[in-house]
């Protein structure tokens, strides 16, 4: 039976990702910073599922919470086979000559070096190959002018680690891929001051509308399974055409 780990796997995507994960049977284990409540209720649909869960306290800006974190999940399962680089965080929206030295610290700490913290034990923690999958946005395309320069830098950053690791760690069997969505429909945007701004904007791609976690747990789902045997490399736009 596989085993993943989710990071940020309480709420939105993440929780998505490891409801339909453990429809597969796969084992998840999740982490979150403060809300115990969220992660236990997506654990406990886990094990509706038949799938064991665990749930773990930890922020991936801080190096020993991150080694913590995949040292229990390989200590409670035995195994890891794929990893969902997930936690990250956005701010209100609003330009970078108003953006203060500690929300960039904040912003870069969580998004870019949670990330590559949390990539770097994940290869370590691979043994016979895996999975990794790394949730970016599309605001590492467009940049979020006026918005969330700061953010969008973040998810660039995500990009490059994608790239750069799918060809470092392939040799060992290791795929990396990414997803970028955009216009979700989570509680993401409320955090940025507009929590309407995923339909808003949704209306205003070819499609129509916003998407949904749903959505981009199967595209996620789909990169952590062996049907995907020969995806490596690849950052996947998930923003209904635009």
């Amino acid at each position: 039976m596989k085993s993943i780990l989710i990071t940020g796997g309480s709420r939105g995507i993440g929780k998505a990702t490891a409801v339909l994960a453990a429809t597969r049977g796969w084992n998840v284990a999740i982490t979150y910073v403060r809300d115990k409540g969220a992660a236990d209720e997506t654990a406990e649909k886990v094990r509706h599922h038949g799938a064991k869960a665990i749930v773990i306290q930890g922020d991936v800006g801080i190096e020993p919470d991150v080694t913590r974190i995949f040292s229990s999940t390989v200590e409670s399962f035995g195994r890891l086979d794929g990893v969902v680089i997930n936690a990250g965080i956005v701010a209100p929206a609003t330009t970078l000559t108003e953006m203060t030295l500690e929300r960039l610290e904040t912003m870069f700490r969580t998004n870019i070096l949670g990330s590559y913290l949390s990539a770097r034990e994940a290869v370590r923690h691979m043994k016979t190959g895996g999975s990794i999958v790394n949730v970016s946005s599309l605001a590492s395309k467009t940049g979020s002018p006026g918005e969330y320069l700061d953010y969008a830098g973040s998810k660039g950053a995500m990009d490059t680690l994608t790239i750069g690791l799918a060809k470092e760690v392939g040799p060992l069997g290791i795929r990396v891929n990414a997803v970028r969505p955009a216009f979700i429909d989570t509680d993401i945007h409320a955090s940025s001051g507009n929590p309407e701004r995923a339909h808003l904007l949704g209306a205003q791609t070819p499609l129509g509308r916003a998407g949904t976690s749903e959505e981009v747990a199967e595209a996620i789902v789909w990169l952590l399974s062996d049907a995907s045997s020969y995806v490596s490399g690849a950052l996947i736009d998930m923003a209904g055409g635009r």
